[in-house]
């Protein structure tokens, strides 16, 4: 298979070793990072945030290597300058009233028009690009592939904790990033031409000033001949992160397939779509989740099982079967907001959820 290549970012915490808080680096470990991987490390608008990406990869095997290789060097960078890296989506008791922004105009300009949505903005993402040549045939993955986000979500959840509280959701990522305008699942559009005239109308009517500011979880690559996934929280675990990639490559493989041979999956709307979304946010795979084909509910780890079943007639092409078979893991000692609250838990203590978070980071590594 030529398509389907991989691009994995993930957006890590930099934490202060002695008080568990976020700690603004002053861009020292992305200066640093940068002499060795040149434009692999970034910024983020918040500077207690490192942003890593990997090269374009050809199987999840590569992209197991330059995540584990950027996770090091990152780590050992901080380290270096007497920081911690961390991953996942929110840090458990950090205030962002306290976080400095990066100075860059770019984020200025987000921040003033943003105001306190962008300053309060302090959460860490993974995003997976799959590769499609075609951005006609992106755009009918893409409509179609929504269905399926909620599910990849729940197995992904990884921020129970926000300034101090328990928030009861799996993950309180996704809230906090509500406030944004373009966020959460989009509609479904007809052609790649309906998606890029509307692009065009919002760069005309100022609404955007680039196609970089619609925000959704999941998007046709404005400059890159990819689709991005941008639901999940950022995952503790390297093992993690590679086998939600493998499953958002297998995805986009299946429904690749299935057009192929004129057979498409159904497209639900946006409304319905979202019920299934905020049941993953709130639950992760203990909850029940929509199958809207049935009309009932369903328990969110049957339809995970079911989504392994849907494409696995893929992964032997695309090389993943072990990198999927990480899923089973996560439904058996569950998400990382599960272990997450399992630690707090023991001693209703945030400091031993940090410390857990750090550890985990840098697992098998």
């Amino acid at each position: 298979m030529n398509e389907f290549t991989l691009g994995v970012e993930e957006e890590f915490m930099v934490i202060d070793p002695v008080t568990r808080e976020l700690k603004s680096h002053e861009q020292r470990i992305v200066d640093s990072a940068q002499k060795i991987h040149e434009d692999q490390v970034k910024a983020e608008m918040h500077q207690a945030v490192v942003e890593v990406g990997t090269h374009i990869c050809h199987n999840t095997q590569e992209a197991r290597q330059e995540v584990s290789k950027l996770r090091t060097t990152v780590a050992q960078l901080a380290g270096d300058i007497g920081l911690r890296i961390g991953a996942a989506g929110t840090h458990p008791f950090s205030h962002w009233q306290h976080q400095l922004i990066t100075d860059h105009p770019r984020y200025f300009e987000i921040v003033d028009e943003m105001q306190e949505a962008a300053r309060s903005n302090l959460i860490f993402g993974l995003h997976v690009h799959v590769g499609i040549q075609s951005r006609d045939m992106a755009i009918h993955i893409a409509n179609q592939v929504r269905y399926f986000l909620p599910h990849v979500f729940a197995l992904s959840t990884n921020s129970p904790f926000w300034e101090g509280r328990n928030t009861g959701f799996r993950s309180f990522r996704t809230k906090v990033f509500d406030k944004f305008p373009r966020t959460g699942i989009p509609d479904t559009f007809s052609s790649i031409e309906e998606y890029d005239s509307y692009i065009k109308l919002l760069v005309k009517t100022n609404c955007i000033d680039n196609a970089k500011k619609i925000w959704w979880d999941i998007r046709v690559h404005p400059f890159f001949e990819t689709i991005e996934f941008r639901i999940c929280d950022c995952p503790m675990l390297v093992d993690e992160t590679i086998a939600f990639t493998a499953l958002f490559q297998a995805l986009c493989a299946k429904l690749y397939k299935l057009r192929q041979q004129n057979m498409t999956f159904i497209t639900y709307s946006r409304a319905l779509i979202n019920e299934n979304k905020w049941r993953a946010a709130r639950y992760g795979i203990d909850g029940k989740m929509i199958d809207f084909g049935k009309e009932m509910e369903v328990n969110t780890r049957s339809l995970v099982l079911e989504l392994l079943d849907f494409v696995d007639d893929v992964v032997d092409e695309l090389g993943s079967r072990d990198d999927l078979q990480y899923v089973h893991k996560i439904l058996e000692h569950g998400t990382g907001a599960d272990r997450q609250l399992a630690v707090y838990q023991q001693n209703s203590s945030f400091v031993d959820v940090v410390d857990y978070i750090t550890s985990q980071t840098l697992k098998g590594l």
